[in-house]
């Protein structure tokens, strides 16, 4: 992974190494150790073992990266219907406990239930019923563990959310679309030439992206789920760095139609875009703030990359990043805390966190070449590219730094990662 300065300070990579196909053994692993991780136990579904998929060990892999459970095998197997022995659960340090079962139909579907129980007070605090198709088994499995997360925390899960990254290999650049632990992956687009910055729409279904298939940069709009797409900018010179309004009305891109590389807004359906910054210099990588005012993006009008902001509509632009000479990657958490960002010390690219309420920097790992931050849904959770052990991966890092997830494929190099919305039941 190289990180060099471009006239678009997008990809900031050259890809390394070939990418495994196998998608279905990405694996996930956690490591770190949180203070106030909550201990859950979660029992093997009574059915599990005849099951294409074990939801209970989706569940605990799901809170696992959380940071903020740690899951217990509590060593029984348990319904839905079984009352539990809460000492015995209280004995191995279990603060709560999810129970539940797997069937298949005569019509070849699967009956999913579940049950979480407040162990300490041995209460019964719900659950529910699904019945699912064998492809939707994951899924399912996440979404129990979002709806557990948010009765346990009052926070919505991310767990059924998805993410889209690249990869590639010799004359083969892919595009990729996943569940949020990496697993279940499909192709959404398969090109000779690079693709870069993939970016999800609010509505959870629309990917804009950057592809290099005509021999320039050129944005594309995507539509997942039925594989259609269409030209959004394809304008003189280079088009690039694609980024939703929170409304999905209008996308920010950067332009170099008029010289220098500079962000404009244009409408999600086409059209003439909008100049929103005027410099000398270059500004790209464009991230609306959570509602629409205003736009980070980073430039180089300093002397050096920085992050600036502007209102979305143009006007005064402001600097946000003081600390060091080379902050890139901008990334807003959804509730309009935080921003992420890469910051460049000598060789070294780290993830970097800015409390905006405070402008107090905190580095979050010890890796050396991370890369494109971008925040969950609940803004719990930041996902980012990053070098482990000489292989390019995805990780996942709590905001404090202190639990990360490497979302690894066999000898794959995966790059230019973006977390996706919450998405409708």
């Amino acid at each position: 992974m190289i990180h060099y300065f471009l006239p678009l300070f997008t990809s900031l990579t050259l890809f390394l190494g070939l990418v495994n196909t196998a998608w279905s053994e990405v694996r996930v692993e956690v490591s770190g150790v949180g203070i106030t991780q909550i201990p859950i136990a979660i029992a093997p579904f009574k059915g599990q073992d005849a099951s294409p998929q074990k939801p209970a060990t989706i569940v605990a892999a799901d809170f696992d990266r959380s940071g903020q459970f740690k899951s217990i095998d509590p060593g029984l197997v348990m319904d839905e219907n079984s009352r539990p022995d809460f000492t015995a659960i209280r004995q191995k340090n279990a603060d709560a406990l999810v129970t539940g079962s797997i069937q298949k139909t005569a019509d070849g579907r699967f009956d999913v239930k579940y049950r979480l129980w407040d162990a300490i007070k041995g209460q019964d605090l719900g659950g529910q019923s699904f019945t699912v198709v064998a492809s939707d088994l994951r899924l399912v499995s996440h979404r129990i563990a979002d709806q557990v997360y948010e009765k346990l925390t009052g926070d919505k899960g991310v767990f059924s959310t998805r993410i889209a990254y690249v990869t590639k290999q010799p004359e083969r650049h892919v595009l990729w679309v996943a569940d949020a632990d990496g697993d279940n992956a499909q192709a959404a687009l398969t090109s000779p030439e690079p693709i870069i910055s993939p970016r999800w729409a609010p509505n959870g279904t629309d990917l804009a992206y950057v592809s290099f298939e005509s021999r320039k940069p050129v944005v594309y709009v995507h539509d997942v789920g039925t594989g259609k797409r269409r030209i959004l900018a394809n304008f003189k010179g280079s088009n690039s760095a694609p980024a939703w309004a929170p409304d999905g009305k209008s996308v920010a891109v950067t332009l170099s139609r008029d010289g220098s590389s500079q962000i404009f807004s244009i409408d999600a359906k086409g059209g003439e875009p909008k100049r929103i910054t005027q410099s000398n210099g270059i500004d790209t990588e464009p991230v609306y703030t959570p509602d629409g005012s205003a736009i980070y993006f980073v430039s180089d009008r300093g002397g050096s990359p920085q992050i600036y902001r502007t209102p979305a509509s143009g006007g005064p632009v402001q600097r946000v990043t003081f600390s060091g000479n080379y902050n890139i990657s901008p990334a807003l958490s959804p509730d309009g805390r935080w921003l992420a960002y890469i910051a460049r010390n000598g060789s070294q690219y780290k993830l970097h966190l800015m409390e905006l309420a405070t402008d107090k920097v905190y580095p979050l790992t010890d890796s050396n070449l991370d890369e494109r931050p971008s925040f969950a849904a609940n803004s719990k959770l930041i996902l980012y590219a990053s070098l482990s052990q000489g292989k390019e991966v995805l990780m996942t890092t709590t905001l404090d730094g202190k639990i990360s997830a490497k979302l690894a494929g066999q000898a794959a190099n995966i790059r230019e990662p973006h977390w996706g919305p919450f998405l409708k039941p």
